[in-house]
């Protein structure tokens, strides 16, 4: 097993900074996540998330624009870093690892 280890959250907030690109910061982090899982998420458990993972080098950030509509507050915008995707690859490569290793799986073949 690898010495990295990221939680449920941390995994899902690193693909959703992924998919978002140069669009990915708190809310539309929280919107893009809610929308393709149908999960509810908080600001605050996503900042603490990302504050976290950015601690752990996976991913940078920058200050975008003040605006008007914002009130002139900026919006801090999250990219991968080049670690993050390799712990990301390596956090998909030990899953298939798993899902490959199931024997004859089949969804409607259950023990309940």
């Amino acid at each position: 097993m690898s010495k990295h280890h990221l939680g449920e959250f941390e995994e899902i907030v690193l693909l959703t900074v992924a998919i978002l690109y140069d669009e990915a910061y708190g809310v539309a982090i929280i919107d893009e996540m809610e929308r393709r899982l149908d999960r509810k998420v908080s600001i605050g458990a996503l900042q603490t998330v990302l504050r976290r993972l950015e601690k752990k080098r996976y991913l940078s950030s920058r200050l975008g624009e003040a605006t008007k509509m914002r009130g002139g507050k900026r919006k801090r915008y999250f990219a991968l870093t080049t670690y993050g995707r390799e712990i990301l690859e390596t956090t998909r490569e030990q899953r298939m690892n798993l899902w490959n290793a199931i024997p004859n799986l089949d969804i409607g073949d259950s023990y309940a």
